[in-house]
């Protein structure tokens, strides 16, 4: 198959487009930009729709909107941004409505800075928005990855009535790399007769919304919601292992910084340590039993979390392993990137205290 160099966020754009999506709804963000600025050129082409709106807040909004008739509808945004949409995301959640939301996450705080960070991770896993709501959460690690997930996240938000956030740093939206088109057709669309399909449908009523006005009515349908996600956490986790078995670490990474562990895992190798890298790419579900069994490993001395944040994942990591093994942290924020030399560093700083 042939290879092309593609940019980051170009490339997520076009695989949208391909996957089936014909309305995108966003606003200007840096380090996203390139997405809105491809799909204003290439999705009219493609038979859809193109909206800048006039806030991020109008945009989640009209996706609402959008994935409502049963069309496939995206949005994109870096972290301020997405803060904004958050309103909208719960709406998309309680409305049982599938849509695919980019966040290209750069440093915070507040505006913060422009260069890449991790630290929307609670927020994308955490508290995607106000109430007892979850949607699921791929992390890729490169271009090639970001292509495969958005088929991915469409075919998930339909088959699972949900948002679908495709979550990695400013990096993997502005670095370019050769990357192979696998798929040639739209991502797989399932039967919407929850749509709102107006005159042109089936003559039937569909009222969506998410207001229940009842508690009692509302609290079943949490319920309900609660289910949906146990099946999502039995059936679509996802996570790579490399070299952890018979590990002396395993390093647990995800996204951008998951690929500089893995030289600083080259690194350790050279003296003598094995490292193995795990890394989820679901965000939520969590592998917690995957890395719980790899860990419970005689060899395996600790598990060290390394991130582009304060230690968001390295809570769900200290989780899986319940105490059983020591969890240090080493992590990089505001946008600076951890670096091979003092990722290994640590890991085997980490080594000698635990012997």
């Amino acid at each position: 198959m042939k290879k092309e160099l593609w940019k980051g966020n170009e490339a997520i754009a076009e695989a949208a487009i391909r996957a089936g999506c014909r309305a995108y709804f966003g606003y200007p963000i840096t380090p996203q930009n390139e997405i809105p600025e491809y799909m204003s050129k290439y999705m009219p082409e493609a038979g859809g729709v193109f909206v800048q709106a006039e806030s991020e807040l109008a945009a989640i909004n009209m996706v609402y909107g959008a994935a409502a008739t049963g069309i496939r509808a995206m949005t994109s945004s870096s972290s301020p941004g997405i803060s904004l949409k958050q309103e909208g995301i719960s709406y998309l959640l309680a409305s049982n409505l599938p849509a695919v939301i980019v966040n290209m996450m750069r440093g915070g705080p507040g505006l913060g800075t422009i260069q890449p960070s991790q630290a929307d991770y609670f927020q994308a896993t955490r508290s995607p928005g106000h109430g007892d709501g979850h949607m699921i959460v791929l992390a890729p690690n490169s271009i090639q990855e970001a292509v495969d997930l958005v088929w991915n996240a469409f075919e998930l938000a339909d088959k699972y009535l949900t948002p679908v956030m495709l979550l990695a740093d400013g990096m993997i939206g502005q670095m370019m790399e050769p990357i192979v088109w696998k798929r040639s057709q739209p991502a797989t669309e399932v039967d919407k007769p929850w749509a709102a399909a107006g005159r042109e449908g089936d003559g039937k009523t569909h009222f969506v919304t998410s207001l229940r006005l009842q508690s009692a009515q509302n609290e079943q349908f949490v319920y309900a919601l609660e289910k949906r996600y146990a099946i999502i956490e039995r059936d679509e986790v996802r996570y790579e292992a490399s070299g952890c078995e018979g590990a002396d670490l395993i390093i647990a990474a995800f996204g951008t910084t998951a690929r500089i562990a893995a030289s600083a895992a080259r690194r350790l190798e050279a003296e003598g340590i094995k490292a193995g890298i795990f890394r989820p790419i679901t965000l939520w579900p969590f592998p917690y039993d995957a890395l719980r069994r790899l860990a419970d490993q005689n060899s395996v001395k600790a598990v060290l979390t390394v991130e582009m944040s304060l230690g968001q994942m390295h809570q769900d990591v200290r989780l899986a392993i319940e105490g059983s093994k020591p969890t240090p942290f080493y992590g990089r924020t505001g946008g600076m990137v951890p670096e091979p030399k003092a990722i290994a560093q640590k890991a085997a700083e980490v080594l000698r205290e635990v012997k």
